[in-house]
């Protein structure tokens, strides 16, 4: 039987370490068979690659890697209460994107977090979805993201 962890090892992916909470609230919190994230921010080694707003300073397509990277921030908090061998499924993403004027991309930014999401879960990974954009968003982050996974 395949684990999840040997899934992320065959992807050659390594979770990050869990992204300190910028002020009062835990990274991931469960409730019956649901593990609820905060809102992930692009984190890499305790920084944000970039700032900005998706469709002037940060490109589509950087924001749809910076989405990958918040899913796995996510998946590392999950880990971290959990284990990310206990989930069973995906089960939703909510997706905000920080948006310059008239920048209405936002499906495509979010689909950097639920393509990868389906290359590590395959079916169990399909999930349902916001993709939000928004003037703002903490410390000047161009992408935040929450999951839902069942455990």
């Amino acid at each position: 039987m395949s684990t999840w962890t040997n899934r992320l090892k065959e992807l050659g992916i390594e979770l990050p370490g869990v992204a300190a909470p910028l002020a009062a609230y835990v990274p991931a919190t469960q409730s019956g068979p649901w593990v609820f994230t905060s809102g992930q921010l692009p984190f890499v080694d305790g920084k944000l690659p970039a700032t900005g707003k998706v469709g002037a300073e940060v490109s589509p397509e950087e924001a749809k890697q910076y989405a990958a990277t918040c899913i796995l921030n996510a998946l590392a908090a999950v880990d971290a209460l959990v284990g990310i061998d206990s989930i069973k499924r995906v089960v939703k993403v909510v997706g905000f994107v920080a948006s310059a004027e008239g920048f209405t991309g936002q499906p495509g930014v979010i689909n950097g977090a639920s393509e990868l999401l389906g290359e590590i879960f395959g079916d169990e990974g399909r999930h349902a979805r916001s993709a939000v954009g928004v003037a703002e968003l903490p410390i000047g982050a161009p992408v935040e993201i929450e999951l839902i996974v069942e455990v």
